[in-house]
């Protein structure tokens, strides 16, 4: 959890001391043109979190300051089953040319395990926090997010979150 911990602060302060140079996804318009409020942005990518899942993603940023995100992934070998589905309210608190600041709460479901028992201790998680997004290129953003998560056993921790999305109209 130390490590883990860690690395979400490293993640953040990253993104803090980079975003001057760079430009933020919903601020970049194909053709160079300020996108505004008024439009909205849709995202494909994978996501990583304690909170919220692990797998593909599908994110929507509304016109204005609200995004949600829908993740998902499975994996399947003879006689085990293992998925995660989950999801992110982001609400932006900042959001200039080079980046975008935001409150998050997330929430997600998983399972691990064979003839319908799930043998994950805390299958059912639920955070809140605050998360930053930069780009890394034309249409593609890397997010890095540190939430309080609580989990169906009564644990809650600081839990670090992760996302890479290619954006488009």
């Amino acid at each position: 959890m130390k490590k883990s911990f860690c690395a979400a602060i490293a993640v953040m302060v990253s993104l803090a001391l980079l975003s001057p140079s760079l430009h933020a996804q919903v601020e970049e318009r194909t053709l160079g043109q300020a996108a505004g409020l008024r439009e909205s942005v849709f995202g494909l990518g994978f996501s990583a979190g304690f909170a919220s899942g692990i797998g593909l993603s599908f994110k929507h940023h509304l016109p204005g300051k609200l995004s949600y995100v829908v993740n998902g992934g499975v994996i399947k070998s003879k006689d085990k089953l293992s998925y995660a589905l989950g999801g992110e309210l982001q609400f932006d608190l900042h959001r200039s040319p080079g980046s975008r600041f935001f409150a998050v709460a997330a929430g997600g479901y998983y399972y691990s395990g064979s003839d319908d028992l799930n043998e994950m201790e805390a299958p059912g998680r639920f955070g809140i926090g605050v998360g930053g997004e930069l780009p890394l290129g034309p249409g593609l953003g890397v997010s890095g997010q540190l939430l309080f998560t609580y989990m169906s056993d009564g644990t809650i921790l600081p839990l670090p979150q992760g996302s890479i999305h290619y954006y488009f109209r």
